[in-house]
């Protein structure tokens, strides 16, 4: 390893057009990995979080709480294609239910809220290049979306992908685009100030940043929780939820004993032999649902003070150059969580909140569920839970996991209202109008089935007992 390395991804970071406060930021973690940086935090160098304030706890003027609305804009993290799901666009065009899309629902709850409280609340998406286009086709359709002439997005930084041997960028000719990676959302911050964006924010008489991710539609605009935040007087601060059995991958924030800093503690930063303190839900009970809060101001100034770098912690990503081919060159991503950045922010804090703000898709269960009668969408475009429990879903990832194929087997959702949990093995295809109570297991059989039109699904179903 040598600083020609280095030298190689600046320049063709340069070449590229990306902006220098990425590049610094870059440069800065580059020296981490130089150094045998893992960004690995370990147990013992940290305490639990046990007792954070509770939302529903507190009393929240309602005037103030109007006002601090009114200043605060609304970011949404939209720079995921949903690969994982066998989607090729931003995974934000993916149809939630009755007709509408993650942009379209996270449009009218702005709207909406700005018709409740009055307030202008400007809404921005963070794309990459691979979303962007798609996404501003689609915002389009809602030429009042707009606010203050500031503009709909920024656009997220790119960065090389390293060798893993010599920490070169990789080259790699039969795709070049595979060359490039995003640096992770901890780069909200340094987009937020290369693109300009944050500084037009300040100059129209904007306050706070509530920030969520682009899927999570229970992350609606909340002006309790923005006058909670004004009042505290806080730079920074994350929302909790209280963990459950099924909550172990998700980051949580944690204690740092040598200065009593809180800090976010992700997976990634987890040494593989530890992993089972992390997902102790009961040693660490309140997860990070990656929704935050800060100061646009403070965040002016800590950037102006650290030149650009604020210096959050570093995820060292090992993956292959194509993410589709595990003999191709080993690289490392250069990542960071914008969650991380908790720790730089003296007096930051959080809050645990109501598990409605936390209702992330990530996997086509998590989207049947969204699609199903457990939920509905109210007039502000709030989804509502028609249920006190939640139905367990578990479908066979071999013939669900990709989106096209799961649409092809359920082009109708079955009611799960009084569902407690629905596992499917193998390669069922669900007619209308199916019911399933309680709990339900279909079986794989030795090829294909179909769960009739107007069944109803309890107990353990195999194709010849339908």
């Amino acid at each position: 390893m040598s600083e020609a390395g280095l030298v190689a991804a600046q320049q063709k970071m340069t070449k590229a057009g990306v902006d220098q406060a990425a590049i610094d930021v870059f440069t800065s973690y580059y020296h981490q990995l130089e150094e045998g940086g893992t960004g690995l935090i370990r147990e013992d160098t940290i305490s639990p979080l046990t007792d954070p304030p509770m939302l529903d706890e507190l009393d929240v003027d309602d005037a103030a709480a109007a006002q601090a609305l009114d200043r605060t804009v609304i970011i949404k993290l939209n720079g995921g294609l949903g690969t994982s799901m066998g989607l090729d666009r931003a995974k934000s065009l993916l149809e939630v239910r009755d007709g509408k899309t993650f942009l379209d629902i996270v449009v009218d709850q702005v709207v909406a809220a700005r018709r409740t409280y009055g307030a202008r609340l400007p809404l921005l998406f963070m794309n990459s290049f691979n979303t962007r286009d798609d996404t501003l086709a689609h915002l389009a359709r809602y030429p009042e979306l707009s606010v203050d002439g500031l503009p709909l997005d920024f656009l997220q930084n790119e960065e090389p992908k390293l060798r893993a041997d010599d920490l070169t960028p990789v080259e790699w000719p039969a795709d070049p685009s595979l060359e490039w990676c995003p640096p992770g959302h901890g780069d909200l911050y340094t987009a937020l100030l290369g693109s300009g964006v944050l500084d037009k924010l300040l100059a129209k008489g904007f306050k706070y940043a509530s920030v969520s991710n682009g899927d999570n539609l229970g992350a609606v605009p909340d002006a309790r929780l923005a006058g909670w935040f004004a009042a505290s007087g806080a730079p920074y601060a994350a929302e909790l939820c209280r963990r459950t059995i099924n909550d172990k991958k998700g980051g949580h924030l944690a204690v740092r004993k040598s200065d009593g800093q809180l800090i976010l503690r992700d997976t990634a930063q987890t040494a593989p032999e530890e992993m089972s303190y992390f997902t102790d839900e009961f040693r660490h009970p309140y997860f990070h649902t990656n929704n935050l809060w800060f100061d646009l101001e403070a965040l002016r100034r800590v950037l102006d003070e650290r030149h650009g770098v604020l210096g959050l912690h570093l995820i060292r990503n090992e993956k292959t150059v194509d993410p589709k081919d595990a003999d191709s060159t080993p690289v490392i991503q250069i990542e960071s969580a914008m969650g991380g950045a908790i720790e730089v922010f003296d007096g930051a804090t959080c809050i645990c909140v109501d598990r409605s703000r936390f209702l992330p898709v990530k996997t086509t269960n998590e989207l049947l569920l969204l699609r199903s009668d457990v939920y509905s969408l109210d007039d502000s475009a709030h989804l509502v839970k028609n249920t006190d429990t939640t139905c367990e879903i578990d479908l066979d990832k071999h013939f669900y996991k990709k989106i096209n194929d799961f649409s092809k087997r359920i082009p109708e959702p079955p009611s799960l209202r009084a569902a407690t949990r629905l596992a499917v093995a193998g390669d069922w295809t669900f007619g209308s109008g199916v019911t399933v109570s309680g709990k339900a297991h279909l079986v794989a059989g030795n090829g294909p089935a179909t769960v009739p039109d107007g069944s109803t699904l309890t107990g353990e179903i195999t194709p010849e007992t339908l």
